[in-house]
């Protein structure tokens, strides 16, 4: 009845209409509140149609984290910040938001495993300069009188009978804990879920797939992941190399997170996601596709082992089934397309993409050797 009302008046005033009170008329009220008439008779529905009843417009409401169909709220993990009054926006045309990150996670995968390249490159140009200078320091620190207690002598011992792996996640695990610590500021809060947190219904989509691997909100869940990592350290660097072990870290966290991306596009179930989960379960599948025989065994039940193998294949299961039927602790597919990753790299990418790096190498030693020296000058 309201919608023929609004129709009926838009037409005048009908007989079927009782008279407003005060005993004015329709017409006269609307002769007094509308504005100049300049297109004559002709046109004034528009203005007539504001005596009946409107309908009222359909709001637009901004999509919040990740709502069900049937109106419940967001059910947040434990492990990610609390994140119930933030607005994301999905894109109307979903799959259209995935081809910024698409061509972010194939250019920054590209830079990674360049700049690698370069960086082995450079190790082993100083290798032979480091060498005589670690020689003149052993000379220096035996005739240098040493003091008791010095408590740099001590970093320093501790640093040296750690593994290459060691070291190497060491500014890794450095960077977790420094990002752990913003969170805990109640004015970074904003700026920390914008882009230490990776969601396709962000309005920040490829930053967020980098910065979320190194950001944890849970301590526990930053402990677990840097315990992994610390573990499987000495073994993946042992395999891969220093330069090429951060090539892969760096850019499993990229994949995993698009891997993520593409889930959430596709289930429609938006919301944040961060750590380094991902990274570290292609640091982990590698290590087991590449040593399956190697046995393993649970933080806080040591006496039951298993090997590397059956332990992988453990994991791709449940983060299957977890992907499949929504589970919502951990971010699944994020784990799923790590895992995947590890295997592909171990398997088939180190020789398509390692073992092709030459070109990259030549052209940036000839770069060096034609670069004019610092000093010189010509005569």
């Amino acid at each position: 009845m309201a919608w023929r009302g609004w129709a009926h008046r838009g037409w005048g005033c009908g007989q079927a209409w009782a008279q407003p009170a005060g005993g004015r008329s329709c017409e006269e009220l609307t002769a007094a509140l509308a504005p100049p008439r300049l297109l004559g008779r002709r046109f004034n529905f528009f203005i007539q149609q504001k005596c009946g009843f409107r309908k009222a417009p359909r709001k637009v409401e901004p999509r919040r984290s990740d709502t069900g169909t049937s109106g419940e709220a967001y059910k947040r993990s434990a492990l990610i910040p609390p994140v119930e009054e933030t607005v994301f926006y999905p894109s109307p045309y979903p799959v259209k938001t995935l081809v910024k990150p698409l061509f972010f996670t194939v250019g920054f995968t590209g830079c990674a495993f360049g700049s690698a390249a370069i960086w082995q490159y450079e190790s082993l140009k100083s290798r032979v300069q480091s060498y005589f200078d670690g020689i003149k320091a052993d000379w220096l620190d035996s005739i240098r009188p040493q003091k008791e207690g010095d408590f740099r002598k001590e970093i320093n011992k501790w640093w040296n009978n750690l593994s290459d792996g060691q070291r190497t996640v060491t500014g890794i695990i450095a960077a977790n804990v420094f990002v752990f610590c913003l969170w805990r500021v109640p004015s970074l809060q904003r700026t920390m879920i914008r882009y230490f947190t990776s969601n396709p219904a962000s309005k920040v989509l490829c930053s967020p797939m980098l910065l979320s691997t190194f950001s944890h909100f849970s301590l526990f869940h930053m402990a677990a992941n840097m315990y992994v990592l610390w573990s499987f350290s000495s073994s993946i660097v042992n395999i891969l190399g220093q330069e090429q072990f951060m090539a892969v870290y760096l850019s499993a966290g990229v994949i995993s997170n698009f891997v993520s991306y593409i889930c959430k596009v596709a289930t429609g179930r938006y919301g944040p996601s961060l750590g380094a989960s991902g990274a570290i379960m292609t640091v982990l599948a590698a290590v087991c596709t590449k040593i399956p025989e190697g046995r393993l065994a649970i933080i806080f039940l040591p006496m039951f082992t298993f090997t590397a193998g059956n332990a992988l294949k453990a994991i791709i299961a449940m983060d299957t089934a977890g992907m499949v039927l929504g589970w919502k602790f951990f971010d699944h597919a994020a784990h799923l397309g790590g895992a995947l990753f590890g295997i592909w790299y171990i398997t088939y990418g180190h020789e398509l993409i390692w073992k092709n790096r030459e070109p990259l190498v030549k052209i940036w030693h000839e770069m060096r050797t034609n670069s004019p020296k610092k000093g010189g000058g010509s005569k």
